[in-house]
């Protein structure tokens, strides 16, 4: 005894009707597009990490050159080629291109203040001019 949809299950593909002939192939649009989605996914969790570690080691390198200016024997310019070393060591010359010291105060305390002014890698590390600003402040001792 078999019944009709165990007998269309058995037919050679020769002899599908039309609505079983619609779905041949869709596996493999079904693959393709959730493949692609998935991958684009995957870009831009990777892309935004690139993004963020530029950015953590930015603030890392104005403030450890806003420290090491403030040392007794260093001064601004000390801070500026220390933050420039920092910056083109960890990722690359071309994101120490602006860097600016000045003192401020804040709190009533008189600080060196280091600004890094770099691009945004929006493609891997290459991205727009002056896209990413960060600062670093250290007290400057008496």
């Amino acid at each position: 005894m078999s019944t009709p949809a165990r007998s269309r299950l058995r037919q050679p593909a020769s002899e599908l009707q039309p609505a079983d002939a619609g779905e041949r192939g869709s596996a493999v649009v079904d693959f393709v597009l959730v493949g692609s989605l998935l991958t684009v996914l995957f870009l831009a969790v990777i892309q935004l990490t690139l993004i963020l570690h530029v950015r953590n080691t930015l603030v890392d390198a104005a403030a450890s050159g806003a420290r090491y200016g403030t040392l007794a024997d260093r001064n601004a310019a000390d801070a500026q080629e220390r933050t420039r070393s920092l910056i083109g060591t960890a990722l690359n010359p071309g994101f120490a291109g602006e860097v600016s010291t000045g003192e401020v105060t804040v709190q009533g305390l008189r600080t060196l203040e280091v600004t890094v002014r770099a691009p945004l890698p929006v493609i891997g590390l290459i991205g727009p001019q002056g896209m990413l600003e960060v600062t670093g402040h250290a007290a400057v001792q008496q």
